[in-house]
């Protein structure tokens, strides 16, 4: 595995711990109930800005792992759930994992 590979790799592992430990937190805190959370996304701009950001962000990388999915690696497809059940900050490293699969 190239050393580009393994950092993507590693960030694919901090994209999932580091903001999930966060997310854990909050519903210990607050409860598991999903409504207070995505309240909490709109408590100002800045939250709201980044709601959006991430949101355009998924959309995006959802759109292009689709079409590498049906170019035929089928491996791409996997980013879509960890995008949207982790975050992007595991799904744009793994698509980059995957993506230098081709150059390595």
């Amino acid at each position: 595995m190239t050393p580009l590979r393994l950092v993507y790799l590693a960030l694919v592992i901090i994209g999932t711990i580091l903001p999930w430990s966060y997310f854990y937190a909050w519903f210990t805190e607050h409860g598991w109930a999903l409504g207070p959370m995505i309240d909490a996304w709109w408590v100002n701009d800045a939250t709201s800005a980044l709601v959006y950001d991430l949101t355009i962000a998924a959309i995006a990388l959802t759109i292009w792992a689709v079409v590498e999915g049906l170019r035929g690696d089928r491996w791409f497809f996997l980013v879509i759930p960890v995008t949207y059940g982790i975050g992007v900050s595991a799904g744009l490293p793994l698509a980059l994992f995957l993506l230098a699969r081709r150059t390595s």
